[in-house]
């Protein structure tokens, strides 16, 4: 049906004979052309599969304890990124936490080397631990020079612990 109206293109009215033109032109476009196109194609998929994961958190630590025992709680820190960076973690309770050790750890993690970080503690009532961690600006920590990720700069990851 050349020389018809077609409706069906979003609201645009296009006449047949002019898509098929522009299909011609298409085809008639040289290798390189094509070959441009394509690779814009491979580039743009491979941009949008590449979300590493910025930072990585396993908190480990008992669900339940005697009044006043001792615990142990281990966060271990990862990331997917290729550059290593500057971290500083620390804990924060919903109750005070006593315990002979320091609240907060400045590291250098990379993709390769994830860090651990254990804190022992006492418990004497039920409470929620928040374990965070936020990326800074610091020098003389990595070997290397670090770098601070766009977007987010702060995680946490929260857990209970009910005094039975």
């Amino acid at each position: 049906m050349l020389g018809t109206w077609d409706s069906t293109s979003l609201g645009h009215h296009i006449p047949v004979s002019s898509n098929m033109h522009l299909l011609q032109l298409l085809f008639r476009a040289g290798p390189g052309v094509l070959l441009m196109v394509l690779c814009l194609q491979l580039g743009t998929n491979k941009a949008q599969e590449d979300n590493r994961t910025v930072i990585t958190m396993n908190l480990q630590m008992p669900q339940t304890a005697e009044e006043n025992e001792e615990v142990t709680l281990k966060l271990t820190v990862g990331t997917e990124l290729r550059e290593c960076m500057v971290i500083k973690t620390s804990l924060r309770g919903s109750h005070t936490m006593d315990g002979p050790f320091n609240y907060i750890y400045t590291a250098c993690l990379c993709e390769d080397y994830p860090r651990t970080f254990y804190w022992d503690f006492e418990v004497n009532r039920t409470m929620a631990i928040a374990a965070m961690v936020h990326i800074i600006e610091k020098e003389g920590i990595c070997p290397n020079k670090a770098v601070v990720p766009n977007g987010q700069k702060y995680f946490y990851t929260i857990r209970g612990i009910q005094v039975v």
